[in-house]
């Protein structure tokens, strides 16, 4: 059996930390803001309030009944890991009274939705999961390259039509389809912002040096290329970094200690797949 080392342990306690932050955004924005002013939302909570509305079935109930079934369907897709962070995710919050008064259902939208994605946003960038279509988006996401907001707009379209059968209010299905915008918005800023990456090309006499202490400090491949300077017609050394965009500070002040006439390129990428980034999800 395999012992953890205190670095796994420290990373695992920082998921839960994160986890839990997110689920607080998520569970202020559904229950403080979307639910009293009986805006509908997708996922499992949109589907238990739908139950809830038609029927009078408790929403609890039929949240957790939903998400064990897509659970069992976890466990065998995505890994113990990510089930048992998801099944510490899953709960159901009470509504609470109207924060910002009567009247001002458009405002309740906008704040909760946001806080919604934020939420979804910190927990699925922590291996988590609140449960419901996020289940579903994330066993589709780890054999597509889809983003996770795309997918889970998907379902949620289905869930948030239908709420028409049981209001008969088409002001209510505009209001869950902005809501499900800005989560989709919000849940793919904050998932690709943390996975931004970037590139650097380095020239320096001294790229030995400088490419050994990246492959050990940063931990980060190092390419070495063969230039040839025009204007001075001599050969160069062309260091090519890939990197994750908050170790940039960190390898420009690595490359300032040994050379600090160093010539630095750095650009955004669009994507990076492959060991260390992201997995390449097409067939």
């Amino acid at each position: 059996m395999h012992k953890l080392t205190k670095a796994e342990i420290m990373r695992e306690v920082k998921d839960y930390i994160y986890i839990t932050l997110g689920l607080i955004s998520y569970s202020l924005g559904w229950a403080a803001f979307l639910l009293p002013y009986q805006i509908t939302t997708g996922g499992t909570t949109g589907i238990g309030a739908i139950i809830y509305y038609a029927t009078g079935f408790p929403i609890q109930w039929s949240y957790f009944i939903i998400n064990a079934v897509l659970m069992t369907f976890a466990i065998r897709v995505l890994g113990p890991k990510f089930s048992i962070k998801t099944t510490y995710a899953i709960f159901t919050p009470d509504g609470k009274p109207l924060l910002l008064g009567t009247g001002q259902d458009f405002m309740a939208c906008i704040i909760g939705a946001a806080m919604c994605g934020v939420g979804l946003g910190i927990t699925f960038n922590y291996n988590g999961s609140t449960g419901g279509t996020d289940i579903i988006a994330a066993i589709v996401n780890k054999y597509k390259d889809v983003s996770l907001g795309r997918m889970i707009m998907i379902c949620d379209v289905f869930i948030i039509s239908s709420c028409y059968f049981i209001f008969h209010d088409w002001r209510r299905v505009i209001f869950g389809f902005v809501t499900l915008f800005i989560i989709g918005v919000v849940l793919d800023w904050i998932i690709n912002s943390a996975r931004q990456s970037v590139q650097f090309f380095i020239f320096s006499k001294k790229y030995d040096e400088i490419a050994d202490r990246i492959i050990k400090d940063a931990d980060r491949g190092v390419t070495v290329l063969d230039g040839t300077g025009w204007y001075s017609k001599t050969n160069v050394k062309v260091l090519v970094v890939l990197a994750k965009k908050r170790q940039s500070l960190e390898i420009f002040r690595l490359v300032k200690r040994i050379d600090p006439n160093a010539f630095i390129s750095q650009s955004s990428v669009i994507g990076v797949y492959g060991e260390g980034f992201d997995k390449l999800k097409v067939k």
